[in-house]
């Protein structure tokens, strides 16, 4: 009886080792999905953030718009970047971004590098 109730209680042990295990691998699933989620999410904010920007020509996909930001705040798209204003633009320059075929934003100096939204090299 006494071996019965030892090897009843070892077993306990080893289900609950073995299930914290597989908890703490969910958990750990749970935390990245977490921050990839928040990653998405901020990413999208960008996007928006940018499609609300001024600009005073047709948009094209591949093609790379420097955003400046204005007096009153606001962004505005160029075609001109820094360099073609000798390094003395206008307006405070923000970024160069690339526009996505499936209208997502990149920044230029992210081009090069891929992810899951633009054709892997």
């Amino acid at each position: 009886l006494v071996d019965l109730a030892r090897e009843i209680e070892e077993a306990e042990r080893m289900v609950n080792a073995r299930v914290d295990a597989k908890l703490q691998v969910i958990a750990g699933q749970i935390k990245a999905l977490q921050e990839e989620a928040r990653a998405v999410l901020a990413e999208a904010r960008q996007d928006q953030q940018l499609h609300h920007a001024r600009c005073h020509f047709q948009r094209r996909p591949g093609q790379v718009y420097h955003l400046y930001r204005q007096d009153d705040g606001s962004l505005t798209f160029s075609l001109l970047s820094p360099n073609d204003w000798q390094g003395r633009p206008p307006h405070p320059f923000v970024g160069s971004y690339r526009l996505e075929a499936d209208l997502s934003w990149t920044p230029l100096a992210d081009v090069a590098r891929p992810d899951d939204t633009r054709a892997r090299n």
